[in-house]
């Protein structure tokens, strides 16, 4: 494919001589995305997002990329920045400036200045509709619509202070809709309804079950077994691994573990989850319990210092701790560095050495953040297939109802979860059978009994 001119394009990418490579994995992972190529192909002729100024705040993957084709090709003026600041692929980055004629801003290892100025560059692109991957690009515009300029960061605060107060509510009332990927996302933006200050409408694709069933469960399972390995070249066999959290996520890392050889314990807070996990023949412990026996702590939750200060010290020498949340929070770090006489940086990639005053050693991976971004590629292109593909849709829909969506978080269409089902067994020569009319009756109805 030759290149765009880069000129028009807009972007903060490491080095566009990344992007042949770049282009590479892109179309490597547009292989196994049989239904986004199917939805982008429409897409091609209809253009149902014609017109419409998109602004995306997602982890910046290959298969990501293939999202945003998507929606360019669908007629969508579309600006991505990173969600995250260790998930960003910067050869992909480079191929979307350059291949592509996207606008990119995203740098892998960015420090938070970059991040926030990043955001600011998504909310300046005056976005109808947003896509986001944790909820920070909607945050930031409800606090700035609020008027509340000191709850966001510097480098956003800096270009929003010189809105007017008109033009600081224009920029969440001119959006359309908001998608959001990720649980984490889903649960910020509950709270903002529930506070009643989520003035525009969400569709949380994370809760569609071709998302949460099979990128949450079998994709976050999986690659964040890889990112651990690819850190430390460990054997997970015979190790003790503490999964915290036994949501979607944490039940595709519990899986993935065990099935590895590895001896899994779950910590819980949900007696329902902690039930579930016991009757699928893990331990349930506390995570003091578990905290002295571990030799590996992988925390999915989605909620803040999940590990603290008073389990650190009961961990034993060698213990390796990271976090497949979407945020860094889950593990208190500043607990950690005050319990430590000694941090060493880096002493292999994505992995810092701690050493604490009684001379015992923890191994914190991917600086906290998501270890299966940091240290690898994330999901897998075929579940993000269906992820993506139930984005694109959730866009076109909301894009066609437009003005009629209350101010909520609401769910994706029946319709659009199954179509992207349907499809995806279609793409896996899997064929289902199809109820009779006699079944159709049988089901709608309440005569009929034995």
């Amino acid at each position: 494919m030759a290149s765009v001119g880069t000129a028009s394009v807009g972007n903060d990418v490491k080095d566009l001589a990344l992007a042949e490579a770049g282009r590479k994995r892109i179309e490597w992972a547009e292989r196994d995305m049989p239904v986004l190529r199917a939805i982008r192909e429409r897409f091609e002729k209809e253009k149902p997002l014609k017109g419409m100024r998109m602004s995306a705040c997602l982890h910046v993957t290959a298969e990501t990329a293939n999202l945003a084709r998507t929606l360019k090709a669908g007629g969508a003026d579309l600006l991505l920045c990173a969600s995250n600041p260790l998930s960003t692929q910067d050869d992909v980055a480079a191929s979307l400036v350059a291949h592509y004629g996207i606008s990119t801003y995203s740098i892998k290892g960015e420090d938070e200045h970059s991040y926030y100025r990043h955001i600011a560059a998504a909310l300046k692109h005056a976005p109808n509709v947003t896509m986001d991957d944790g909820a920070d690009l909607v945050s930031a515009m409800i606090f700035i619509a609020l008027g509340r300029l000191n709850d966001v960061h510097p480098e956003v605060r800096t270009w929003a202070a010189g809105l007017s107060t008109a033009d600081r509510a224009a920029l969440v009332a001119n959006v359309v809709a908001s998608m959001e990927e990720t649980t984490t996302g889903v649960i910020r933006l509950r709270a903002m309804e529930k506070d009643g200050v989520l003035k525009l409408p969400v569709i949380a694709v994370n809760d569609a079950q071709t998302k949460h069933f099979f990128d949450n469960r079998y994709g976050t399972g999986q690659s964040t077994v890889d990112g651990i390995i690819r850190a430390t070249d460990v054997l997970i066999a015979g190790r003790q691994v503490v999964v915290c959290g036994y949501g979607w996520c944490g039940k595709g890392v519990a899986l993935r573990a065990r099935g590895m050889g590895a001896n899994v314990v779950v910590t819980e807070v949900s007696p329902i989850r902690a039930l579930e996990a016991a009757m699928d023949g893990f331990q349930v412990k506390t995570i003091a319990e578990a905290a002295a026996t571990g030799d590996l702590f992988i925390t999915v939750t989605g909620n803040i210092h999940v590990i603290r200060a008073e389990h650190y010290a009961l961990m034993k020498d060698g213990a390796m701790i990271c976090n497949s949340g979407h945020f860094n929070v889950e593990l208190a770090l500043d607990d950690l560095s005050k319990l430590a006489s000694s941090v060493n940086k880096n002493i292999r990639e994505f992995v810092d050495e701690y050493v604490l005053k009684n001379g015992r050693r923890l191994y914190v991976l991917g600086e906290g953040r998501l270890i299966n971004l940091a240290a690898a590629h994330g999901h897998p292109a075929s579940v993000m297939d269906m992820s993506f593909a139930a984005q694109a849709l959730s866009t076109e829909w909301s894009v066609k109802n437009k003005g009629s969506l209350e101010h909520k978080v609401h769910q994706v269409p029946k319709e659009v979860d199954e179509f992207v089902a349907a499809l995806k067994l279609q793409t896996m020569g899997v064929a289902i059978d199809t109820l009779t009319a006699e079944q159709k009756k049988y089901l709608e109805s309440w005569e009929m009994g034995t």
